[in-house]
């Protein structure tokens, strides 16, 4: 008896997409949170803005703190599709890929995964060519579901 072959699932067309390239300065994180967010607005999520907005801001945070380099911009890149809002954002160093880490008490930077993680459905690194790209996603409910306290978030 042979199993029968996978089928690879096919990803959601896109309902709304931007992306948009950003100069490595601490005036680009703000710029593009602030985009992000009314965007999300604008795309008939405000609920979810406030959340988007603290995804591109960490990880564009990242991107200008472990990925810049000289001369090069990093990208933000923000998907809708009917069941996830799916927030990206692509640097120049592939080679220095994030992961989770503590920090001291009293350490200033060092959580911005961690408030990711928590925040995001779903996040991950996507090696790139040149680069790399760190993504973060929110599912979406599906409409006519009904909110009670257990279900809310």
């Amino acid at each position: 008896m042979t199993a029968a072959p996978e089928e690879t699932p096919v990803p959601e067309p896109p309902l709304h997409e931007d992306r948009l390239d950003y100069t490595p300065t601490a005036r680009s994180v703000t710029l593009a949170r602030r985009r992000a967010a009314r965007l999300v607005t604008a795309w008939g999520h405000p609920q979810r803005a406030g959340e988007v907005a603290l995804l591109v801001s960490e990880l564009a945070t990242n991107a200008l703190l472990h990925g810049s380099l000289r001369g090069r911009l990093f990208r933000v890149h923000l998907t809708l599709t009917a069941g996830a809002l799916r927030i990206e954002v692509t640097d120049p160093r592939g080679e220095r890929l994030p992961g989770l880490r503590s920090a001291d008490s009293n350490e200033c930077y060092g959580r911005g995964l961690l408030i990711v993680a928590a925040v995001a459905d779903r996040w991950g690194v996507e090696p790139r060519t040149v680069g790399k790209t760190v993504f973060a996603e929110l599912t979406l409910r599906q409409s006519g579901m009904s909110m009670t306290p257990a279900t809310a978030r």
